[in-house]
């Protein structure tokens, strides 16, 4: 719900371990309140480059997926380029994403493999991309994920991957309010 009273925007960076973790988390939360329209979860772009490569690339697709398939269909390639890694940060497992599956997620998601491929090797959405992380570092965000809570004109920061109790914690105590 776009005019939901609660939104999360979330800063993220498709090959960091830590927003892996944290899309699990924002996934529940909007099973537990986005079902009802009270919360909004937007998902921004903050590729750190310097750590993850191929992050800026990554998000370039999946403004492409969104282009051809629409919001489900970013959601879909999201969670697909997500949940692709293994990630285990207590034995520091992290394998970044197969960037020659981007391609296969995409039209898993819903969008026309030739169009993707075209609009991806076209480079059009890299600008969009810099913007985003231009805007997460005015922001304040320093790392990912990073997060701002907005509740009317008020907001708040969830700075990290937060586990899920605390993140549930927060939001159940607005949507209450």
């Amino acid at each position: 719900n776009p005019n939901a009273p609660i939104i999360l925007v979330e800063y993220s960076d498709y090959d960091c371990p830590f927003c892996d973790i944290f899309h699990d988390t924002l996934t529940r939360i909007m099973s537990e309140f986005g079902t009802d329209g009270k919360v909004a979860w937007v998902f921004r772009h903050f590729p750190l480059e310097q750590l993850h490569p191929n992050a800026a690339k990554i998000a370039e697709a999946s403004e492409c997926v969104a282009e051809l398939a629409g919001n489900d269909g970013f959601w879909k390639f999201s969670d697909s380029v997500f949940g692709s890694k293994v990630v285990d940060p207590e034995k520091n497992i992290v394998e970044f994403t197969d960037m020659t599956k981007l391609g296969e997620f995409a039209a898993a998601a819903g969008a026309d493999r030739a169009a993707f491929d075209s609009c991806l090797q076209s480079g059009k959405y890299g600008e969009k991309v810099a913007s985003s992380v231009n805007d997460a570092v005015k922001a304040g965000g320093e790392g990912t994920p990073y997060t701002i809570v907005i509740v009317g004109d008020q907001t708040g920061i969830i700075n990290g991957a937060q586990p899920y109790d605390t993140v549930k914690g927060i939001v159940g105590n607005l949507v209450a309010q």
